[in-house]
């Protein structure tokens, strides 16, 4: 077996390398599936801690291959990249949106895992320099309030990533619409990353219809937190035993 840069990395951190290629070749098949992508645009990507300590800049990503087709992604076609951008083991070119993901997991220790696509209406939104107003129970708990705008920046280097780490470091909200580009998300894993870019896609598009009809009505600040909280901190299952759920929304 040829070796690579990441035969420098403990068994554990390979270990995990492995665990994330699989994870984050299933949920690309996600991305399509929900009708967030088209042809070869969009990515997932995921953090991989190496220090025992926690998340730090020696972390290693792993994204897909720069170009390729959704049908054609595999837990071996997966590359892995350093929070550099710098490519660690893979036989093809990572994604061009690389920078702008290690940029944001190292500077947002708290993530692990971003998304970026082109949806429909979301993107439509960002075209538009427009955030989408919170007017949804929805939004309120998924994410605590309007989504936001960010910047203009070119592909390619890390300005994507500055843009991204600017507008929500101090947000509630998971997911920022790139100006004329379209929507990345963040979450505590790539799974987290992808919900949320699934749940953008649907409030950006229900609000587009609202509008149509006639001017949204907004939710008082109060009891967008009060939704927030709830559904960050109460909504699911909070127990190993089986709880009933709580009155409200069935997500």
């Amino acid at each position: 077996m040829t070796a690579t840069a990441l035969d420098a990395y403990a068994p554990a951190v390979r270990e995990e390398v492995a665990r994330a290629r699989e994870k984050v070749a299933a949920l690309h098949a996600e991305l399509p599936r929900w009708g967030l992508v088209v042809w070869t645009a969009g990515n997932v990507s995921q953090r991989v801690v190496v220090d025992p300590a926690g998340p730090s800049a020696r972390d290693l990503l792993v994204i897909k291959p720069s170009g390729v087709t959704y049908d054609e992604l595999t837990p071996e076609s997966m590359v892995v990249c350093d929070l550099e951008g710098t490519l660690v083991e893979g036989t093809r070119a990572p994604s061009s949106d690389t920078a702008a993901h290690a940029y944001v997991y190292t500077h947002l220790p708290h993530v692990g895992g971003v998304v970026h696509t082109h949806s429909t209406y979301a993107t439509a939104w960002a075209a538009r320099a427009e955030p989408v107003p919170c007017v949804l129970t929805m939004m309120a708990d998924e994410f605590g309030g309007d989504i936001p705008i960010g910047p203009f920046a070119l592909i390619g280097d890390d300005s994507i990533g500055r843009g991204i780490v600017e507008t929500l470091r101090d947000s509630r909200s998971p997911a920022v619409l790139m100006r004329n580009h379209g929507p990345f998300t963040i979450g505590k894993d790539a799974t987290a990353a992808v919900k949320a870019a699934v749940m953008v896609e649907e409030v950006a598009r229900t609000v587009h219809i609202s509008r149509q009809l006639g001017e949204p009505l907004p939710i008082a600040q109060d009891d967008v937190d009060s939704l927030y909280a709830r559904y960050q901190n109460v909504y699911g299952q909070q127990t190993s035993t089986a709880a009933a759920t709580p009155e409200g929304e069935s997500r």
